[in-house]
């Protein structure tokens, strides 16, 4: 797969710059037939569609409040406008149009003698990249223009106003569904073609899909929760039942290079890099930008994480108010330790070894240890793959879309899947029960919830989370707080704080959330301009 993607960037240059605008316009040469005359083009053509994934840094839980950056952030606090424009927006009509195109293509490749079965792969991966495309439109803007061909100036489609939101999911399922009967498992995939779409990775995105809308649709109160959360525990439980994906056994290696490649059966899809200088795809820096602020984990976050007795801290006798930055990580479930800088962590060059947080970036008091590595650090570039869906994921899907369905869920269900999590060698956490909920005066599903929140920290998940739990509007006016502001930080930065000495980011006076216009996101201006048929979504 790195030999392919060496090609794949070269191959920008032909795709990419035909690709302004190209959700309004017609392609040129791409669309030429003397293009398309063997699955090997096909493949080329298919190889473009990977650099759609996102790359690093993660910094999109600032949208949140499990993340503070340098300054408040407008998705978060509420202040933000109708854009203009919006190049996300483009982008993923840019992939769209892309996988159309591939799909559009294949019957001329196989006219001309290509390979059916690898003709079916190539076309498979386009209908996963069209549902990728769907769903990143879908969660900001619910109903949008289904377009499912490539265009022409003068096609109607260009004016199409929304699908409905049901039209769209169903689409995304139907493109996931065709995909799988071509996809290969991850087991049966080349060692050179390692990190193309496997049967596993549709298998586990289709149940991010159908636990997105089946838990929006529940706490939202329309459509149809069931049959989408049935679909979400379903097609969890295919990646289970395959025997293709296990846990890592080290929680920080996760984001290492140790743990890259087919010997990390939990990782499903990943963003490459590359491995070094002679072996790169491309690089990127995101422990710098994590290192001065871009995305600093709260007290929210904080305090997720469970003491070491399985109890959280207002529960837990073994909770004791902390007097210092190290006192914080005493008798906390590892994976903090693992996703906050602590002291004795390596670190930077010019401070090998990390000591406390510097409040001048890292503002909440709190440091984000994702992606660190004292090398990379050095070099100024790192390649350590951007993981975008692991097994984790697929496990917590299943015990919340199970726990959702019936409102309960068995302990035989929580052993295969959060307790699966617990019981990761670095982590080694008591077991989630329903005698543990029950004794303790615990609720069944803020502790699923919990243990997504802390499990897939950092990784971008938070603020989709609250906007289909319904509980954005709860959270997100909230204060945002840091950590203690304690004496070794000094008094070159003094923030404002609490009257228990907590770190205030940014008041609850200066954050809003309206439930009936906040839970979408507005269409660009320019975008409702060109297609008089885009109805803006409301309250913007």
């Amino acid at each position: 797969m790195k030999k392919e993607f060496r090609i794949l960037f070269s191959l920008i240059m032909v795709f990419g710059v035909l690709s302004c605008n190209v959700d309004r316009l017609p392609e040129t040469s791409i669309s030429d037939p003397a293009f398309w005359q063997n699955e090997n083009d096909l493949k080329s053509a298919a190889n473009y569609l990977y650099t759609f994934l996102p790359g690093l840094p993660e910094t999109g839980d600032v949208w949140s409040d499990d993340a503070f950056g340098t300054s408040a952030n407008s998705i978060s606090d509420g202040t933000r406008i109708t854009p203009s424009s919006d190049g996300y927006y483009r982008a993923q009509y840019r992939l769209i149009r892309a996988a159309n195109n591939i799909i559009e293509k294949a019957d001329l490749v196989a006219d001309r003698g290509g390979d059916i079965d690898q003709i079916n792969i190539y076309v498979a991966e386009a209908k996963f990249f069209r549902s990728w495309g769907y769903f990143n439109l879908f969660r900001r803007y619910g109903g949008v223009p289904l377009i499912l061909k490539t265009l022409n100036i003068e096609d109607e489609e260009l004016n199409m106003g929304q699908a409905s939101r049901e039209e769209v999911v169903t689409q995304i399922y139907s493109d996931l569904d065709s995909a799988l009967l071509d996809l290969k498992s991850p087991g049966t995939i080349k060692a050179e073609d390692y990190g193309r779409i496997s049967k596993t990775a549709a298998l586990a995105f289709k149940s991010r899909v159908a636990l997105f809308e089946g838990t929006r649709s529940k706490f939202h109160g329309y459509g149809d929760a069931q049959k989408h959360l049935m679909i979400a525990k379903t097609a969890a439980k295919e990646v289970m039942d395959s025997g293709e994906h296990d846990i890592f056994p080290n929680y920080f290696n996760l984001f290492q290079y140790e743990g890259e490649g087919r010997q990390n059966k939990e990782n499903i899809l990943v963003r490459q890099y590359g491995k070094n200088l002679e072996e790169s795809i491309s690089y990127h820096v995101a422990q710098r930008n994590l290192e001065t602020g871009a995305a600093n984990p709260t007290r929210g976050l904080a305090t997720s994480y469970l003491m070491t007795d399985g109890l959280p801290i207002s529960k837990s006798p073994l909770y004791e108010k902390p007097t210092n930055t190290v006192e914080v990580f005493n008798n906390r479930d590892p994976r903090m330790g693992a996703t906050f800088f602590k002291e004795g962590d390596e670190y930077i060059g010019t401070q090998p070894v990390f000591n406390i947080p510097a409040i001048s970036f890292q503002k909440t008091g709190y440091a984000n240890r994702r992606y660190a590595n004292l090398n990379d650090w050095q070099v100024s570039r790192s390649y350590i793959d951007r993981t975008l869906i692991r097994y984790a994921e697929v496990l917590l899907n299943y015990a919340e879309a199970t726990y959702e369905l019936d409102e309960s869920i068995s302990d035989e269900d929580l052993n295969i899947s959060v307790n699966i999590l617990r019981d990761r060698e670095s982590v080694s956490m008591p077991h989630l029960t329903n005698s543990l909920v029950d004794n303790n005066g615990l609720e069944m599903r803020e502790e699923i919830r919990r243990e997504r929140r802390v499990e897939l920290a950092l990784e971008g998940f938070r603020y989709w989370d609250l906007i289909r739990w319904k509980t954005a509007e709860i959270e997100l006016p909230k204060t945002i707080l840091g950590n203690y502001f304690f004496d070794e930080f000094g008094t070159e930065v003094v923030p404002e704080v609490t009257s228990d000495n907590l770190i205030i980011l940014q008041k609850a006076e200066n954050r809003h959330f309206d439930p009936a216009r906040d839970y979408l996101w507005p269409f660009p201006v320019n975008q409702i301009a060109l297609n008089p048929s885009l109805e803006q979504n409301p309250g913007w």
